[in-house]
């Protein structure tokens, strides 16, 4: 239910990101070859460096932006009792034949899911109520016991697992972290540096990025739409569900920035490459 956050992509390990070792605004500007450039290729790379600059700071607002929706999403009053949400989660079971565990986490139960599932610690933000997740492989759905509405959401994407469309979108959304390394090979292998001229990836890398991650987008908000419309068909309470549909739209807000966070790290990426070279 809640995404990465978008600094996961700009320190993201397969992403080729040296600003952490020696960046050029830190330290001397004595490096190989620097007063070698022309004046116009130095004032080429001040531009840059300026440009990745303020792209760190772009990164860092994102992070606190994510931080704050997901903290209202944390917070935000249940929009119906447990029983209800449980009534509306085995229907959608049922209906769907989802061959799925649905388990509802607490401090109690939270060993024996990580035990059982080898979830490691992922399973501990689960039953401090930040998080909730999906896993085909394990046929295994939880949320946290202090907030069950969002199982209805993870159920949903239990049903776009058996949707070939929306299963195709799972799969895109699961290789997004390489879309930064993908448009630098891509723009080392198709540029042309003796022209002087910016590669069509240069220009638009941010760009590109974010649209990489548009598969992610449009599945999360399907999933959503699907434990809506299964909560709208059980229960009768127009007044609850419009806070149902609020919750997500918090969480569909921390995606949304996440794409943004991969055109920044995407753009990072290629500006950081025509640095070196």
């Amino acid at each position: 239910m809640y995404p990465i956050s978008s600094n996961n992509f700009i320190n993201n390990p397969y992403i080729s990101n040296s600003y952490e070792q020696q960046p050029y605004w830190q330290g001397s500007y004595n490096q190989p070859g620097y007063y070698d450039r022309q004046p116009n290729q130095a004032n080429d790379v001040t531009k840059t460096v300026a440009m990745a600059g303020l792209l760190q700071v772009i990164a860092l607002g994102l992070n606190k932006a994510s931080q704050w929706f997901s903290n209202k999403l944390a917070a935000g009053k249940e929009f119906t009792t447990a029983n209800n949400v449980r009534r509306v989660a085995d229907d959608m079971v049922r209906k769907n034949n989802l061959d799925v565990h649905v388990g509802y986490i607490n401090d109690a139960n939270k060993y024996a899911y990580a035990q059982r599932y080898n979830l490691g610690g992922h399973i501990e933000e689960v039953a401090r109520g930040k998080n909730a997740f999906f896993v085909d492989k394990l046929k295994l759905a939880v949320a946290p016991e202090r907030k069950p509405s969002l199982i209805l959401h993870e159920l949903g994407h239990a049903i776009n697992a058996k949707k070939p469309f929306t299963k195709s979108l799972q799969f895109i959304k699961h290789h997004t972290y390489f879309v930064p390394t993908a448009l630098l090979l891509a723009n080392g292998l198709f540029s042309n540096k003796n022209d002087g001229k910016k590669s069509f990836i240069e220009r638009n890398a941010g760009i590109l990025g974010f649209a990489a991650f548009l598969p992610t987008i449009a599945e999360e908000a399907i999933a959503s739409l699907r434990g809506i419309k299964a909560a709208k068909k059980v229960l009768n309470n127009p007044a609850g569900l419009n806070i149902l549909k609020k919750n997500y739209l918090l969480a569909l807000s921390t995606y949304i920035l996440g794409g943004i966070g991969l055109g920044v790290a995407s753009k990072m990426a290629v500006l950081e490459d025509s640095i070196r070279t």
